[in-house]
């Protein structure tokens, strides 16, 4: 991959600018040109890769250069006049996570490249060390005899006077662990500063290089900062009393203190005695945590600010990679939505830059809608977990194999995490950002997320079915009113990653006579967050239960971009099967399989699905698993919600035992028992009507859409989901089900339903 790039905005209208930043290895030039993606999946088993060039849209000769990445948070205050330049002292708590990973910062006023100003850092072994350096090469420094604890809270003062050269530095956890309540101090004589390093911004979490490029940050600490006292004297014992007892806010006659209790979804941090300027955080650190006063009588930053202080920095966070902008299109007015790239292609090397153009507000050119799941593809952009997790091969039932771009993934860490990775000090990442080279949205590989959906989109133009595509953004952003003009809106194979207005929109879409076709699975499952004012970030908390690759900590549920609790939409009282029908159950990766027709599905309500389709098995065919029910699979339980009225046209079975259920389904860890589980993973094919004439339609499986093309697109499945849609885009509305219409099973209860489980295993013996 010797030429790589990103959108400068992921989700572009007709007539908008869509600059493109790349950066290239080794490439002097490369040319540019704009393509509709209709198919990205190239695999020997696939649709075959298609695009289509858009001719008014061309570079050629682009200067090619390596863009840097700085990765790593901190807060950064600029100089001014409210910063001491005579004695200057500072209190702050700190939690180290990782004390034994090299030098890193917890507070600064320096220059790297000149040895100016004073650095306050831990040394590698947990040491906690204090340097000054007057410019001229030589550098004084000191540390404590006693190392800080890894995960203690621990509070530390550290002072100097620039007349004197006198410095001191104090230590004392927080609390009985460790060395107790002992204050451990050091001090020393150093140069003198003087007003030397007034130009100098002060740093908390790393510390300036002095250079004007990248990087212009080192040492990024990985652990939580609270709310950092500035004194215009020395710190003593009496402020580490003060601040550990009482709060920074007690600390007398305070410079500054900035409060990280406060506007926990901005990047600025507000200086609380207004004498000192205001902080700035660098690469999205992570807010709404526990700070050293938390207890546990509040599990909600908002409830108790006090005891969310805190904010947590890490050496691999990332918000934006910030590249110069190479080029740019200007995208005709009259471009169809849908997905395109820059392709950027020069000898030997090629890459495409996805990006989506969405229909212009309040405007529709179709009544079909394609709603692409851009919220799911920023949450997995950059995953690592195929690398990482030492459990995949077992999970997936298969030795890993690798793309080109996991690989190069894998060696650049520089391009950021995803929200399925853990940082280098073990906490999960609850932000990802679009501001960067998606690889999830990489075509001719995987089909997975975006390059799986190019399977519908690849459809749909096969089937000469005309549709709009429109975003998951654009209906957070705009609500009803971005879906309300369209007949039918069909998702795509895996739109697992849902805001609560997404959610909002879609209930009052399917209120108000609209018809949704849900053609994936694992869909409507994690509450996500998009930032208020900085669309191109997103956020998770993993909380309680769910399939998942790490736990949110104890206290910290909820999304500190709106405030709400994080975690699944089941747990947040509205599952997806009260949306949708069916909702997940299980995960495998090995094959997929087929479905069985039910009974049902001779319903005369429901016989328009079927029109031209024989046999009872659906979809034993695929480039996906070989079926087209597999890979994560969803399923009706009317305890969660599933209509009572809906019909279980089809169900999925044969399934390995590579198919496990997810841990919300399995609240106490057991045996199972000669595979008999896996009788509780299938996918249901269900159909229901809504109030006001509307329908949905739920195929339960990420590996439906795989199924589509085979065969030329004459096949049961294709036939199958363009039944649906035709009817949908018919205007005549559903009939209200009669009472009592429903499959029969959605009437039992969940005792029913485990009796006639577990009777069936006593059967077989």
């Amino acid at each position: 991959m010797k030429i790589i790039g990103y959108p400068a905005e992921l989700i572009r209208r007709p007539g908008d600018r869509a600059g493109i930043m790349v950066s290239t290895d080794g490439i002097a030039a490369f040319d540019a040109a704009l393509v509709r993606i209709h198919c990205g999946d190239n695999r020997e088993n696939g649709p075959g890769f298609k695009e289509t060039a858009v001719e008014s849209c061309r570079r050629t000769a682009v200067p090619g250069r390596k863009q840097e990445t700085e990765i790593g948070s901190c807060m950064t205050v600029q100089p001014g006049p409210g910063i001491p330049d005579g004695e200057i002292g500072f209190v702050l708590n700190v939690f180290a996570t990782t004390p034994t990973k090299g030098r890193q910062t917890l507070l600064a006023r320096w220059d790297e490249a000149n040895k100016l100003g004073f650095r306050l850092g831990i040394d590698g072994t947990s040491t906690l060390e204090a340097e000054i350096g007057d410019g001229r090469g030589a550098v004084f420094g000191f540390a404590l005899p006693h190392p800080i604890a890894a995960r203690q809270w621990t509070t530390i003062g550290f002072g100097l006077s620039g007349e004197s050269g006198k410095a001191v530095l104090l230590m004392k956890p927080a609390d009985a662990s460790g060395f107790g309540h002992e204050l451990i101090a050091a001090s020393g004589e150093g140069p003198r500063l003087g007003a030397k390093a007034a130009g100098l911004a002060l740093s908390f979490a790393a510390h300036g290089t002095g250079r004007e490029s990248v990087p212009r940050m080192a040492g990024f600490f990985n652990g939580r900062l609270e709310s950092p006292v500035m004194l215009a004297r020395l710190p003593s014992a009496a402020d580490i009393e003060a601040y550990q007892a009482h709060g920074p806010e007690r600390v007398a006659g305070a410079a500054g203190l900035w409060d990280f209790g406060r506007d926990f979804a901005s990047s600025r941090v507000a200086e609380a005695t207004g004498r000192a300027p205001e902080g700035h955080l660098v690469n999205l650190p992570a807010r709404g945590v526990t700070g050293s006063r938390w207890d546990g009588t509040a599990q909600k930053f908002l409830e108790k600010p006090a005891h969310y202080r805190a904010v947590h920095f890490h050496d691999d966070d990332l918000e934006d990679c910030a590249w110069e902008e190479s080029f740019h299109f200007d995208l005709p007015k009259d471009l169809p939505s849908g997905i395109y790239a820059a392709k950027l292609t020069a000898p030997e090397a090629e890459h495409h830059v996805v990006f989506l153009v969405d229909e212009p507000a309040g405007m529709n050119r179709h009544d079909v809608a394609f709603l692409a799941s851009s919220v799911t593809y920023v949450a997995y952009s950059n995953e690592h977990y195929d690398f990482d997790d030492p459990n995949m091969e077992m999970k997936n039932g298969m030795v890993s194999t690798f793309e080109p771009s996991d690989l190069y993934l894998n060696e650049h860490r520089e391009l950021g995490l995803s929200t399925y990775d853990r940082h280098s000090d073990g906490y999960g990442v609850f932000y990802s950002s679009a501001r960067r080279p998606l690889i999830s949205m990489m075509v001719k590989g995987r089909a997975w997320a975006l390059n799986a959906d190019t399977h519908i989109t690849d459809w749909l133009a096969g089937r000469g079915l005309g549709h709009d595509l429109i975003t998951d953004h654009a209906v957070h952003a705009e609500g009803l009113s971005r879906l309300s003009r369209y007949k039918v809106v069909v998702t795509g194979t895996h739109p697992e990653y849902w805001t609560t207005a997404m959610w909002e929109a879609m209930t009052r879409y399917l209120a108000s006579s609209g018809r949704l076709m849900y053609l994936g699975g694992n869909g409507f499952y994690w509450r996500t967050a998009i930032h208020p004012e900085k669309p191109w970030l997103i956020e998770l908390r993993r909380a309680e239960t769910g399939a998942r690759y790490w736990d949110s900590e104890a206290g910290e549920a909820y999304m500190n971009f709106t405030g709400e609790f994080g975690g699944l939409w089941r747990r947040s009282a509205v599952a997806p099967q009260k949306l949708v029908g069916v909702g997940t159950v299980a995960t495998g990766f090995d094959y997929s399989s087929y479905y069985r027709r039910r009974p049902e599905s001779e319903d005369p309500r429901a016989r328009f699905v079927f029109a031209g389709v024989e046999g009872e098995i659906i979809g034993d065919f695929g480039s996906i698993g070989g079926g087209a029910a597999g890979s994560e699979i969803d399923r009706a339980d009317p305890w969660l919600g599933t209509p009572a009225h809906a019909l279980i046209l089809a169900r999925s079975e044969g399934h390995t035992r590579q198919y496990n259920l997810v841990p919300e389904e399995t609240p106490f860890h057991h045996p199972t028992i000669n595979g008999e589980e896996a009788e509780r993973c299938y996918a249901d094919l269900l159909f229901f009507e809504t109030p006001g004439g509307g329908a949905v339609f739920s195929t339960g499986s990420i590996s439906w859409a795989g199924s589509l093309a085979h065969d030329g697109y004459a096949n049961n499945v294709s036939r199958i989901t363009e039944n649906v849609l035709l009817r949908f885009a018919d205007p005549a509305p559903f009939a209200a089900p009669p009472p009592g219409g429903g499959s029969a099973e959605l009437s039992r209860t969940r005792i029913d339903q485990g009796n006639e489980f577990y009777a069936g295993i006593d059967r077989r013996g």
